[in-house]
């Protein structure tokens, strides 16, 4: 059967429901028949009237409810309409959920579902990608899958989890990423377990969520072009990450570029980078790369955002600049 990206999660949704009554979805407008801004939830309110909850228009109240619901047993799935106003709940999310395990000892099992990632005429409030600064806090999960597969399982995974669970779904991927699905037979990776989603011995191209899909079309270019063969990782879940995958793809292609639409100051691929300066540098045969949106506030115009992105012609670039050093 073949379904999207937004069928996966919506299946998710009512499968973890289903499965357990503790579950419910809480979120502006996301109950009847709207269904939410994406219609993630569009339809479960007919199975569960009483466990698709619209929430007032206060991110930092609804976090906090689910903060409570979750402390009292339940396991609320807060769901974002735009992942930008994250921001609004910040002080929910990093200074009462990521440590309260930690402050009384008790699991806090909530998902805070955080639509992220850019579409063009989005804009610099609407297209964020937030990872980075939620997995500068101990006690967070930050998961962000790219495929089908991956939106159902790490969903459910992710409700199933006893810790406090950041889940970034692109919305790019939503209505423009489809793929054959049968959650009987399709691999399920764990949750903080990356992907090598192509292999290659010449150089690695590590990225996540929608980026994934451009260093697989980047890949694709360089082996038909270039004879350049690329290893293309995947990483899932971004804290904690897979470090064995990471430093194992890099001792095999003694290459790297780090790809991701965030920008570079302080986020997800300097940390990677980091990591294998420290700990795989003698594997290298050339400097470790990475390749980010521009260091600017998100355009409106779909002409100025597809240069603040990266594409992947900009990839095989990075990657023919990193095999020529």
């Amino acid at each position: 059967m073949s379904i999207s990206y937004l069928e996966a999660l919506r299946m998710a949704l009512g499968d973890a429901m289903e499965a357990d009554p503790r579950v419910f979805v809480y979120g502006q407008d996301i109950a009847g028949e709207f269904g939410g801004a994406f219609k993630a939830t569009k339809g479960l309110s007919k199975r569960f009237p009483d466990r698709i909850i619209n929430s007032p228009i206060s991110e930092d109240a609804m976090t906090g409810m689910a903060l409570g619901a979750a402390l009292d047993g339940l396991r609320p799935v807060v769901e974002y309409q735009f992942a930008d106003f994250a921001s609004v709940a910040f002080n929910q999310l990093v200074n009462n959920i990521a440590a309260i395990y930690w402050r009384t000892g008790q699991n806090c099992p909530m998902v805070a579902r955080l639509p992220m990632g850019g579409t063009p005429g989005g804009g610099p409030f609407h297209c964020q990608m937030p990872e980075a600064w939620l997995s500068n806090h101990p006690g967070l999960v930050v998961v962000a899958p790219s495929t089908v597969s991956d939106a159902y399982f790490m969903l459910r995974d992710a409700i199933h989890c006893d810790d406090p669970v950041i889940y970034c779904e692109h919305k790019y991927l939503y209505y423009h990423l489809t793929a054959d699905f049968d959650k009987h037979r399709a691999e399920h990776l764990a949750l903080g377990e990356a992907a090598v989603r192509r292999t290659g011995s010449d150089c690695t191209l590590i990225s996540w969520s929608g980026m994934v899909h451009r260093c697989l079309k980047a890949a694709e270019v360089l082996a038909r072009d270039y004879e350049v063969e690329c290893q293309v990782v995947d990483l899932r879940c971004v804290r904690p990450l897979d470090t064995e995958t990471i430093l194992a793809s890099v001792a095999k292609t003694g290459r790297v570029v780090v790809v991701t639409e965030s920008w570079p100051f302080g986020g997800i691929a300097a940390e990677v980078l980091a990591l294998i300066a420290s700990e795989g540098f003698q594997h290298l045969d050339a400097p470790p790369k990475r390749l980010c949106a521009q260091d600017v506030p998100i355009p409106f115009s779909p002409d100025l955002y597809a240069a603040h992105t990266p594409d992947e012609m900009r990839i095989a670039e990075a990657v023919l600049d990193t095999m020529a050093f």
